[in-house]
């Protein structure tokens, strides 16, 4: 293996970037681990020049150098927001040009493979894109609703069973306590005139027996069933209470599962099914930078080993 080093971009504090580091140390291959919203500029030291074959130069964090242009790939976990202390218009102003300093050059990189691409996974996060993305691939999307109509979401909620569920999975606090906004089912007689206040998302509800968690790392998919209490809406509802077995992603799915990931230049995706009584898998959504740690644990799904084949290999895997 040789000396170009996969540059790991996460925050301190990350289990699920730590297994794939260890993978990678196992195999020899060198790892640059830093947060760059964070790290940057106190303990990373950036000198990136431009040439003819892209970006060169030096990226440095303590004693360990990796020279721009031999990055052999990213790795973009969960790093932190550029911020700066101290707050002002002067603060506001460095964190802007460290995210576009910094964070622009680590996004142009020559020949690095990406895992995946920062841009690629802020464009693949728009669920309406979602949603047209996977009807094009040919899998099965409920009928959803997108408005903030009250009339309009009365209507729709009214024409069959339907849930509601946020369009971006943000940080939400309830009394100080972190908490979730979980897809729950929404009758007509709920909607009032709030629904004018933001956009809001509603969906036909499969009449699902079980959900599926398909990740998918490279061309290779690893997929488990999530079996959750009788009359669960959301499975993230109820993390202790659910029964987890690996299942075979059906070949027609895969490859649409891989058309997808192609449509937005991703390297990876967590999705998320709902599965009837006749085994039909109905998309609900993706997530390009999910979590998989637990899932890998609980259903004995070889995903770490996936990862550090595309970063150290910088290949296409198949099953």
């Amino acid at each position: 293996m040789d000396g170009r080093p996969v540059l790991v971009c996460t925050q301190d504090e990350d289990a699920t970037a730590d297994l794939v580091i260890a993978e990678l140390n196992q195999r020899r291959v060198p790892v640059i681990r830093f947060d760059p919203g964070q790290d940057f500029p106190a303990l990373v030291v950036l000198a990136a020049r431009t040439g003819a074959g892209g970006w060169g130069g030096r990226l440095a964090i303590g004693q360990r150098t990796a020279d721009l242009s031999a990055v052999r790939a990213l790795y973009h976990r969960r790093p932190s927001t550029y911020a700066m202390g101290g707050g002002g218009q002067a603060a506001r102003f460095a964190a802007q040009e460290n995210r576009r300093g910094l964070g622009g050059v680590l996004t142009a990189l020559p020949g690095c493979l990406y895992v995946s691409h920062p841009q690629a996974i802020a464009r693949a996060e728009y669920k309406p894109a979602q949603l047209d993305t996977a009807t094009r691939v040919g899998l099965a999307v409920p009928a959803t609703l997108i408005t903030n109509d009250a009339v309009e979401a009365k209507a729709f909620c009214a024409e069959q069973p339907a849930i509601y569920k946020p369009l971006h999975a943000a940080a939400y606090h309830v009394a100080g306590e972190p908490a979730g906004i979980w897809a729950a089912p929404a009758g007509p007689d709920e909607i009032d005139d709030a629904v004018s206040r933001c956009a809001h998302l509603f969906q036909a509800q499969v009449p699902k027996v079980a959900d599926v968690r398909a990740v998918v790392v490279g061309e290779r998919v690893f997929s488990a069933r999530i079996t959750a209490p009788p009359g669960v809406v959301d499975w993230r509802s109820e993390y202790r209470n659910l029964v987890y077995e690996p299942v075979t992603c059906p070949e027609g799915i895969r490859g649409a599962l891989v058309r997808f990931l192609a449509g937005f230049d991703l390297s990876f995706g967590a999705f998320d099914f709902a599965v009837t009584a006749d085994d039909a898998w109905w998309f609900l959504e993706c997530n390009p930078n999910g979590q998989w740690a637990w899932l890998q644990a609980a259903a004995g799904l070889p995903i770490t080993n996936a990862i550090a084949d595309l970063l150290a290999n910088g290949a296409s895997h198949h099953d």
